[in-house]
Order: C-alpha cells, then sequence, then structure tokens
C-alpha cells in the first residue's frame, strides 16, 4: 500500500510539473503581444468560461489543477478568484491547507496487535479439523509442545472466523472415518462359482477381512450342503484366532447355503450377523470386488480340470493376494504383511543412466499368468 501511495504522488508531482512549465510559456508569449489583443483574448476566454457554467455545474479539479488555481490566487485580487477561478475563496484556501497537511504528513505503523502468522493461524486449524474433541485449551497445549505460545482466546478466534464450533459441537467424523474405524472389525463372506472344461460346476466360499482386505479361501465343493459350510465355518473361525482378527461383524448375502448353522458358528465367537438386502451386492463390495479381481487376473485366463487343480489355483492365488500384491485400499501395503510399502523412489546413488544398478528378479507363477518382483540378494 505504500509503495501504491509514493507512485500516486510521483505521477500527481509530474503533472504538475507539466502543466505549470505550460502555463510558465504561455506568460512568456503573453508578454510579446499588444495590450488591445490581450483584452479581446481575455473577453473572450470569460465568454466561453460563462457557457461552460451554464453546461457543468461542478467542475472536477485534478490535483495539479488545485495547485496551479492556488498559486496563481497570491497573484489574483481576492475579489475577483470567483469569477476568475469559478470556486470560492474558502475552497482555495481549503486546497492550500490540504496541500500543506499532505506535505508534513509521514507514513506511521497501524495501531493494535500484530497480524497473526499465516503458518501458525494454518496450524490451529489443522487441529482443529484433525481432532474433532480438541477444545482451545487442548490445542494451546499442543502448540506449547511445539514451542508456539499462543492465548486461547486468539485460537477462539481463528475458529470463529473460519465458521468451526467450539470442541462439544462440533461436526464429529466423517462417513469416511467412521467407516474406517469399524472396517478392522467387518468379515464379510461370499460365493462364487467356476466352470471346469468338462462343465463340472465347482462352488468356492471365500471370507474376507474388511480392515486388512485379507483372503481366506476356505474351500471348493460341488455340492455346499450344510456340514460342509459349518465345517467351513470352524476352520475359519480358528484361523481367526491365530491371526488375532476379531471379527465383531459377519456380513453376507441372503443365499439359502448359509444356514442357521453357519450364523451359529459365528454367534458363538461373539461376532454379530449382517445380511445385505435382497439382489443389492453393492451393500457387499469388498467381497464383490475381490471375486472381479482373482476372475480378471486368474480365472479368466485359465481352463480349469478338475478340482484338485481349482485348488491348487487358489491356493497359490490366494498366497500371492495376501502377501505379495499390494492393496490400492491399504496404501499400497500388503493385506497379511507388517511390513510398510517400498518407497516409489529409489536412492540416485542406486542407479545409472544406462539403468538400475541394484538387480530385481522376477518369480513366475501359474506357468508366468502372474509375475512377483523382488529385489535380489
Amino acid at each position: 500500500m505504500p509503495e501504491m501511495r509514493r507512485k500516486w504522488v510521483r505521477g500527481q508531482l509530474w503533472a504538475f510539473v507539466f502543466v505549470a512549465l505550460r502555463r510558465l510559456l504561455e506568460f512568456v508569449v503573453l508578454l510579446f503581444r499588444s495590450e488591445g489583443s490581450k483584452d479581446a483574448e481575455l473577453l473572450a476566454l470569460r465568454h466561453e468560461v460563462a457557457v461552460f457554467r451554464r453546461q457543468i455545474a461542478r467542475p472536477q479539479y485534478q490535483p495539479a489543477d488545485r495547485a496551479i488555481l492556488t498559486l496563481l490566487s497570491r497573484v489574483v485580487p481576492r475579489s475577483r478568484w470567483q469569477l476568475t477561478f469559478g470556486v470560492t475563496p474558502a475552497t482555495l484556501l481549503r486546497w492550500h491547507r490540504r496541500m500543506v497537511a499532505r506535505r508534513w504528513t509521514y507514513p506511521h505503523k497501524k495501531a493494535g496487535r500484530p497480524p497473526i502468522d499465516k503458518g501458525i493461524r494454518a496450524l490451529v486449524l489443522r487441529m482443529a479439523k484433525e481432532n474433532a474433541s480438541w477444545g482451545y485449551r487442548r490445542i494451546q497445549g499442543e502448540l506449547i509442545k511445539l514451542g508456539i505460545r499462543l492465548a486461547h482466546s486468539t485460537i477462539a478466534l481463528i475458529l470463529k472466523e473460519e465458521g468451526i464450533r467450539p470442541a462439544p459441537r462440533r461436526t464429529g467424523p466423517t462417513w469416511r472415518q467412521f467407516l474406517k474405524a469399524q472396517a478392522a472389525h467387518i468379515v464379510a463372506s461370499d460365493f462364487f462359482c467356476v466352470d471346469t472344461a468338462l462343465f463340472r460346476r465347482f462352488y468356492v466360499l471365500f471370507f474376507l477381512e474388511h480392515g486388512r482386505r485379507r483372503v481366506w479361501i476356505t474351500g471348493v465343493t460341488e455340492h455346499p450342503d450344510k456340514p460342509w459350510v459349518i465345517q467351513q465355518a470352524r476352520n475359519l473361525t480358528a484361523d481367526l484366532a491365530d491371526t488375532e482378527v476379531e471379527a465383531r461383524f459377519l456380513l453376507h448375502d441372503r443365499d439359502t447355503k448359509y444356514t442357521a448353522s453357519f450364523d451359529e458358528v459365528f454367534r458363538a465367537e461373539g461376532a454379530e450377523i449382517v445380511k445385505t438386502p435382497f439382489r443389492a451386492p453393492n451393500a457387499n463390495a469388498h467381497a464383490e470386488r475381490f471375486v472381479r479381481t482373482v476372475r480378471a487376473e486368474c480365472l479368466d485366463h485359465v481352463i480349469v480340470l478338475t478340482r484338485g487343480h481349482l485348488e491348487r489355483i487358489l491356493r497359490i492365488y490366494e498366497h500371492h493376494y495376501n502377501h505379495c500384491r499390494p492393496h490400492q485400499g491399504i496404501a499400497q501395503a500388503m493385506p497379511a504383511g507388517n511390513e510398510q510399502p517400498r518407497s516409489a523412489t529409489t536412492p540416485s546413488d542406486r542407479f545409472h543412466r544406462s539403468g538400475p544398478l541394484v538387480r530385481v528378479q522376477r518369480r513366475d507363477l501359474l506357468g508366468g499368468l502372474i509375475h512377483e518382483y523382488e529385489l535380489a540378494a
């Protein structure tokens, strides 16, 4: 803002110099003219001014015009000011006082407290949005721990300006956050069928944990009767106990293959059975997505011969899916792995312009249908 004001003052100064030089040159020219011609021109100019005054109620004067008129008022008698300049003596005197006041006005700092740093303001808003239960004092304490001292009233003012309500009435977690917190205790179940080369149809039962997207393919059968599904339920509960997965909800559709005894096995472990609505596959979206994945990556590219052949294929793919295949839903980590996914970038000292210096080896599964990559020892 001060820079813009300096540019404006500089522009007005040059305008004043231009107008003053122009009037000075006109005055020099008038010295060589006769008195009669001067009087005639003066009468013509007065008449022209009178005509303009009838058309314009109030003329607009620029700062340079006001400065020139103020200087000429020192020569013209005061009684002729209104007739010569078109303004009252009080107006000319006010212009002069304003020029003097601007001449002796210096820039000064704005009164009051200094503004809050933008980085600190953004940090306060971030803490408030990421922690819905934190109040002003809690945020103040967290800032002090980071070496930032800020009054709790200032924190309240920042949140109020952004429309964030106090902690007890602040908006709670979003649906995404709520469902993500519940996902670790949800296990989904579903069937999919596979036709062999001789047109025999086998049913595959699998379970999927929502939290880590881990899959258990428990069995393959041509006749999924009541004893078979009960045995698969018991096998899964034992596997869940070994992996320390607490299944609080079992999600499946209303297929008649899910008998009451099947549900009772999970109820005995403390799980609640949740059945999806009729003809609503989107209600069990994670399980449906796995069926699409196993078909697109594996089963659509092989011809199954026997039950044993299908079990071997699914056993290999299950291990690949759980231990070696990165999953987008869990930040490219492996469902059954505790290790974090490797960084997308490799240190520059391990690479060369002609290619990477590190050795990466490939392992083929199912006759080269699936490839797994890892760093060579």
